[in-house]
């Protein structure tokens, strides 16, 4: 089988700028950009042609959080559907979180995981070592050209992945040999607002509370926390999931984000819902942090705009429909996003308020120099050939039947995006076309260079 491919006559998004041009991938890795008007007859003689004419050429997306609940959560979701899903949607590799079964929190079950997902993911793959209040040595023997990075919980999680003990998280960032990323959320305030909750409502909480007990005040004493923790230790803090106007402060503009020891990345769920979509979506979009005010999503996404926020990712974090329709008390936070985060924030460039740059730097470019990702997040020769097409002229109706989601739902079911993904390569390997999935797993392993 010939995978070589010529895509001709596209408009390329990269660094920056756009371009017409067209892009030859030859054994796995972008061998040629050609400018509009290069003579192409060598490459199509060579090459698979795809037409490119009226369409846009991206780097793939790189999803720095993500839960595919491999190990032990497979009723939720696995590394087969969900790298599926990333893949029809644009995203070529992901970073997966440790709060699995059982949890990632030693190196050896890190190797694991990596055993789990060689030859089965569609999309190419890193996956976290989650901290502990007791496994720091764990955490300094992290390879750091092998891993993407730290996980800490400042907030609630599951087992002992909260670490809640100031030795600990002294410890955590001071020996950490590499990014750590950070959920942030002050425990004693969140249960403090639950009481208060119960006290009013008993167990009858409606999700209109979420945003009130996991509340600004709580994200923003866990993060001011962390962002003193690194500034005293020198470590590189990367807060996850912004939900709030007020963290916004502990964060300096800087397009660069390889320049700054502290970063910080916004989720698509808290650039697209407000607390007023809880009436009709109810705990179908209840995450930790909470959606939040109007004002708060818009302060994210100026945020975006300025360089305060440089990573834009999902938490795609999946439990099956029956869970999600508990009771606010019973309902787990988190839901499946990966398929549409693209689209998502494709549909805000329409509405005028992202620039397609501005995703491809989010998105793809951004993830890549932070964690300082090998060869990938650009469209450059000799970089892998991970490449998505995208069509601004066809609609794409997000239906059950689209979903590639094991959980089978979507808080974005129902809804018509304006642009549709018409290509995904991973490693120079056409991997979806048309909504199908037209391939074996491509994925690799992430490498680092640090």
């Amino acid at each position: 089988m010939n995978n070589s491919y010529l895509i001709k006559d596209i408009t390329i998004v990269n660094e920056y700028s756009q371009f017409e041009g067209s892009v030859f991938i030859e054994n796995g890795r972008i061998n040629k950009i050609l400018p509009q008007g290069s003579a192409l007859t060598y490459y199509e003689y060579r090459a698979n042609i795809i037409d490119g004419k009226g369409k846009v050429l991206l780097p793939g997306i790189i999803d720095d959080q993500v839960h595919f609940r491999e190990p032990g959560l497979t009723h939720k979701a696995d590394i087969d559907t969900e790298s599926k899903a990333a893949v029809i949607g644009g995203v070529t590799s992901y970073m997966e979180m440790p709060n699995t079964k059982p949890q990632t929190i030693t190196n050896e079950l890190l190797e694991q995981k990596y055993k789990l997902a060689d030859g089965r993911s569609y999309a190419n793959y890193s996956f976290y070592l989650g901290a502990t209040n007791d496994n720091i040595e764990e955490v300094k023997n992290l390879a750091i050209d092998k891993n993407c990075g730290i996980k800490v919980f400042m907030g609630a999680s599951t087992g002992n992945m909260l670490v809640d003990q100031d030795e600990a998280l002294k410890k955590i960032f001071n020996y950490a040999p590499t990014i750590v990323a950070v959920h942030c959320e002050d425990e004693e305030t969140i249960q403090n607002n639950l009481q208060k909750a119960k006290n009013e409502y008993g167990d009858e909480i409606p999700i209109k509370m979420h945003p009130e007990i996991r509340s600004s005040e709580a994200c923003y004493l866990s993060s001011s926390k962390a962002k003193k923790l690194a500034e005293r230790y020198n470590a590189h803090l990367h807060i996850l999931h912004l939900s709030t106007e007020k963290e916004l402060e502990l964060l300096e503009k800087g397009e660069f984000p390889e320049k700054k020891s502290i970063t910080a990345e916004a989720c698509v769920h808290h650039l697209w819902f407000n607390e007023l979509d809880y009436k009709e979506k109810e705990t179908l979009i209840k995450w930790n942090p909470a959606i939040k005010k109007e004002s708060d999503r818009v302060a994210l996404l100026q945020a975006v705009l300025d360089d305060r926020i440089d990573v834009i990712a999902t938490d795609h974090a999946p439990h099956t429909l029956e869970e999600k329709q508990n009771s606010y008390l019973k309902a787990p936070s988190g839901g499946p996003l990966i398929q549409h985060s693209l689209l998502m924030m494709l549909e805000l460039y329409h509405r005028g308020l992202l620039s397609l740059e501005k995703i491809v730097q989010k998105m793809a470019h951004n993830p890549a120099r932070l964690f300082r990702i090998w060869h990938r997040g650009y469209i450059k020769e000799g970089y892998w050939a991970d490449l998505v097409i995208v069509d601004h002229n066809k609609e794409t109706k997000v239906s059950k039947e689209s979903l590639f989601y094991k959980a089978g739902w979507s808080p974005v079911e129902n809804y018509s995006f304006k642009s549709n993904i018409t290509h995904t390569f991973v490693n120079g390997i056409l991997v979806a076309h048309n909504g199908e999935i037209v391939s074996q797993p491509a994925g690799m392993r992430l490498s680092f260079d640090r």
